[in-house]
């Protein structure tokens, strides 16, 4: 299932702009660079654990706080880089209620994973570009993923084939490699699964001229 909140408020006639990617996911300036996209990779600096943590005891869902730190992201590099489109994306996966975070270490890893086991979870994806300290674009997705009923001895294997990767992402898995492995069904955009709503944000920086349409 997709749900899709977007606005824009800059001019498609306006010309194009330097881009920066607030984030340090591999995977998303991966996305970005495959697609002949190519952005400055400046990580944004806010304490993202703190945030959902307070975002959470404000009551917010899943869906917004998504969208809260992927704001966050974009608008903390943009105050630095004002003339520049600046991409923030953020993700946030929820099982019976329960948020979850990219783990710690391998401990927190294997936890997760079995939590998840023979489960199904939502995968909220969100994006936006800030320009001149302002969100001037925003999109999410959701996805739905039910992983299978794997033994400890395959996520024992899984851990060693896929080492420190596991760490970087939310859920410990990364789709697009052995991770596929833990999964039986998946809903969903597949590049929102890996980080970034990457199709909306192809149309929406063709609208702004930085790429060729």
């Amino acid at each position: 299932m997709t749900s899709v909140n977007a606005q824009t408020t800059a001019s498609p006639d306006s010309p194009a702009r330097p881009l920066i990617l607030a984030s340090s996911s591999r995977y998303r300036a991966r996305l970005l660079s495959n697609a002949g996209v190519e952005a400055e990779i400046r990580p944004a600096s806010i304490d993202e654990a703190a945030l959902k943590q307070s975002m959470q005891n404000e009551g917010m869902g899943a869906a917004e706080i998504a969208r809260g730190l992927a704001e966050m992201k974009a608008l903390r590099v943009s105050r630095g880089r004002a003339t520049a489109l600046v991409i923030g994306a953020d993700q946030v996966l929820v099982c019976n209620g329960v948020l979850f975070s990219k783990p710690a270490d391998a401990a927190h890893a294997r936890a997760g994973l079995r939590a998840l086991r023979g489960k199904p979870h939502d995968l909220m994806t969100a994006v936006c570009v800030a320009l001149d300290n302002a969100v001037i674009w925003h999109h999410s997705e959701r996805a739905r993923l039910r992983m299978r009923n794997f033994s400890d001895e395959y996520l024992d294997r899984y851990l060693a084939d896929a080492g420190d990767t596991v760490l970087s992402t939310v859920g410990a898995y990364a789709l697009e490699g052995v991770g596929a492995q833990l999964f039986e069904q998946v809903e969903g955009d597949y590049f929102s699964i890996l980080g970034l709503p990457l199709l909306p944000l192809l149309a929406f920086l063709r609208g702004h001229k930085v790429v060729m349409t």
